[in-house]
């Protein structure tokens, strides 16, 4: 049985602050300039890394930056230039389809709104909220595979389905902050809190975490599996 809201309330924001308090600065991994290249890099993203996406987005958005310019590309050229982030076919139609829709029915602006967001090709709610909280400032949290395991992890959840992580998250943290907490949370994810083997021994959580010690408990051990910055640029 899940503890009264309240109690929940306090243990979560009391992780997010020692969130904070490790990744300040938090942005977007992903390389954009505007919210369409945005939207496409997410897209593309699935099943990817960040870093491998932006070493492939500079190419395609030289050559496609703009809806106009990605609806009228060929498929088999757009295959070709993204054919490194895996399942390149369905990424290709579907970058290819968002962007013709984007021209026909929105003048070729990215919609502000998730229930049109999420109507396009190849965008489901993670994207859509990515976009709205990076390209647009519209708070969103974002369900990834990391987000998911650390909110089990941390007892905010218990559940699989993004869309009840989404709104039993969005219960405990501020809404201000769901943009900046789902970027943290990622980042832990990736830094600190593995899948397979967190390293538990280097986490400036371990006073606040109810999973502690379910990973690597020695620090020196721990820290030799902690990534950095780098490489995820």
């Amino acid at each position: 049985m899940r503890e009264t809201l309240d109690e929940e309330r306090r243990q979560a924001r009391a992780i997010y602050r020692a969130l904070t308090k490790r990744y300040p600065d938090v942005k977007c991994e992903l390389d954009f300039k505007t919210p369409f290249q945005l939207l496409v890099a997410t897209v593309l993203s699935a099943q990817c890394t960040d870093k491998r996406v932006n070493q492939v987005t500079p190419i395609l958005f030289k050559r496609y930056g703009t809806p106009k310019k990605m609806a009228g590309a060929a498929q088999l050229e757009l295959e070709e230039i993204i054919h490194p982030l895996g399942f390149f076919r369905t990424k290709s139609a579907n970058i290819k389809a968002l962007s013709e829709r984007l021209v026909t029915e929105y003048g070729s602006d990215v919609p502000a709104e998730l229930d049109e967001l999420v109507t396009l090709p190849g965008v489901g709610r993670k994207t859509a909220n990515v976009v709205l909280g990076h390209a647009f400032g519209i708070p969103g949290i974002t369900v990834d595979t990391h987000f998911g395991r650390l909110s089990r992890r941390f007892g905010w959840s218990e559940s699989e389905d993004p869309v009840l992580v989404e709104r039993e998250v969005g219960e405990l943290i501020p809404e201000k902050e769901w943009t900046n907490l789902s970027q943290r949370m990622i980042w832990h994810g990736r830094r600190i809190c593995h899948s397979r083997k967190p390293a538990c021994g280097a986490c400036p959580l371990a006073t606040l975490c109810p999973s502690y010690g379910i990973g690597e408990m020695d620090k020196i051990k721990a820290l030799q599996l902690v990534k950095g910055d780098e490489d995820f640029r």
